[in-house]
């Protein structure tokens, strides 16, 4: 059996971050950076050697707009999302304008949400969009129904993490005794009990096996211990760990390795505030110790794995799930 990797690139704005860390709002001038000195980044590490990747865009930042200071850096991003369809990278549906309480919205404002990015991201790369990833990896039946309506073969939301749950309920705990309320939200408990290889999920409860006509890619776990084997927590972690990480998801044969456009950010070449930096510890390590460890990740993957899009690998595994 063919052993898959899915690299996939979540391009959430600094303002996201602003919300999950209850700071207010983002400054204005940060809006693209994370697209225009980020993406870039991890397009020169993955075309050096020949991986496409999926991209998940939230489709605000790429909305045409008629403000001019504005239209210029959007115009800007758009034509990276352009370049990243034409260099055979996958363009993702990561909602308009990223909700974390998407989850909890009824239909016609999923509907909205997931819709309005589908027809704006398909219309900028002219070819259809067919991976959805939810904001918080939160997920509920009624988006589900939703991506089966438009079409989509995959959603790739679930994360069945019980230590990054946990280590998320307490954050948000600290923060609201501090008077800080965090824009994030905690996904349904349920979903730590969904599988952690691909699986059909049932149409009312999507973190359970059905027989939904779309595949779901859960984010990726070591087994057993389920620990997370994302970014987040492969880059910073020291180099006998990471690799021990990586040994132990050998025994799957999917591999969706999920990052984030923050992963290669620098607070000093990025300008970026220090209240965000003393909240984000990723944001304190030097972007050449970030990039030399995922130069070193994709090459070790690379001995094991076929690197494909999600939705590649969707395909190819719609049959065996």
């Amino acid at each position: 059996m063919t052993r898959r990797c899915a690299i996939s690139i979540d391009v959430d704005s600094i303002a996201c971050y602003y919300r999950i860390h209850g700071l207010g709002p983002a400054p204005a001038r940060l809006r693209h950076v994370i697209m225009h000195r980020c993406v870039p980044r991890f397009i020169e590490i993955l075309d050096r050697r020949g991986i496409q990747a999926t991209f998940f865009i939230v489709a605000e930042d790429v909305e045409d707009v008629d403000d001019r200071t504005v239209g210029s850096e959007v115009r800007k991003s758009r034509a990276l999302v352009r370049e990243l369809a034409a260099s055979g990278h996958e363009i993702g549906n990561h909602s308009y304008s990223h909700p974390y309480q998407l989850a909890r919205m009824g239909r016609v404002e999923v509907a909205e949400q997931i819709g309005r990015a589908h027809r704006l991201l398909g219309g900028l790369v002219d070819r259809p969009v067919v991976g959805f990833r939810a904001p918080g990896y939160d997920v509920s039946a009624v988006m589900l129904r939703c991506l089966m309506a438009l079409g989509y073969t995959y959603d790739s939301s679930i994360f069945p993490a019980p230590g990054y749950y946990a280590a998320k309920a307490g954050i948000m705990a600290v923060l609201a005794l501090l008077g800080r309320k965090s824009g994030a939200v905690l996904t349904d408990p349920r979903a730590l009990l969904a599988p952690a290889d691909p699986y059909r999920p049932h149409i009312a409860s999507p973190w359970r096996r059905g027989d939904a006509p779309l595949v779901e890619l859960p984010i990726g776990l070591t087994p057993y211990a389920r620990i997370p084997a994302i970014g987040t927590s492969l880059l910073l972690a020291p180099r006998p760990l990471r690799d021990h990480l990586l040994r132990a998801m050998r025994r799957r044969v999917f591999f969706n390795f999920e990052l984030h456009g923050i992963d290669l950010a620098d607070a000093v070449q990025d300008s970026i505030p220090d209240e965000l930096v003393a909240r984000q510890p990723d944001l304190r390590v030097p972007l050449r110790k970030k990039r030399a460890a995922l130069e070193a990740l994709l090459d070790n993957i690379a001995r094991h794995y076929q690197f494909a899009t999600l939705a590649e690998a969707s395909a190819a595994l719609a049959g065996q799930v």
